[in-house]
């Protein structure tokens, strides 16, 4: 599989506010191979430049199924069967985003028929990686 690989998606999502209502947002996925451990969100937020997120794949895959995280996210499957929990926490605050369920699935889906479970570090290129800690450009 090409290490250039990318994984893209764009889905409606819902801030949960203090009040219990909830406000919709737009937030654009990202995969690539050659991060394979990696999602990137960002969450578009009016017209300001979108807030970006970096969250373990598995972590996302096992809160499909059940409560997972510590710290600054944590992910669990909501009531309803049909959406799934992300709680983000930062020393700006705090927020609960409702994403639904099925698109999320799919997403993730097609990541790992970019790069199977378990085939992660094939896709790592190991000598740029450690030039990279070692040289920073």
């Amino acid at each position: 599989m090409n290490s250039s690989t990318t994984v893209s998606a764009e889905l409606g999502l819902r801030l949960v506010v203090p009040d219990r209502t909830t406000v919709p947002l737009l937030a654009g996925l990202e995969y690539a191979a050659d991060d394979p451990y990696a999602i990137r969100m960002a969450f578009y937020v009016g017209d300001d430049e979108p807030v970006e997120w970096i969250f373990a794949r598995e972590l996302l895959t096992v809160g499909i199924v059940r409560k997972v995280g510590d710290g600054d996210v944590e992910v669990w499957p909501a009531a309803d069967d049909g959406s799934l929990n992300i709680a983000l926490s930062s020393p700006f605050g705090d927020a609960l985003f409702e994403v639904p369920l099925s698109p999320l699935a799919d997403f993730l889906h097609r990541t790992y028929q970019a790069v199977p479970a378990g085939e992660e570090t094939e896709f790592i290129d190991i000598d740029a990686e450690l030039e990279n800690l070692l040289w920073p450009s």
